[in-house]
């Protein structure tokens, strides 16, 4: 077997690297973990419990916790999902 590295279009899978979409492994392992501590912890009902706590703790779940459930990719109206922006000038006289 060549020891040379494989150039040109027959490299098998080389450089494609996750499907888009697909979840790092460490990722998915760290949600994993987190999910079993919060059930450990009391799951949803000790969630509800905490945020009722204070007004301050209910803030929180409302600005930092529920928000990591909404999805973050947002696409903008270009052909592959680009954000366009037009700047216009306009010239008024008195």
């Amino acid at each position: 077997m060549s020891e040379e590295p494989i150039v040109g279009p027959n490299r098998g899978n080389a450089g494609k690297g996750r499907p888009k979409g697909s979840q790092n492994k460490a990722s998915r392992e760290a949600k994993h973990a987190i999910a079993l501590a919060a059930d450990k912890l009391g799951g949803a009902d000790r969630l509800v419990a905490w945020a009722k706590e204070s007004e301050k703790n209910e803030a929180s779940f409302w600005t930092t916790i529920y928000p990591k459930l909404i999805a973050v990719s947002i696409e903008g109206a270009g052909k592959d999902g680009e954000h366009l922006h037009e700047v216009a000038w306009r010239v008024v006289r008195a």
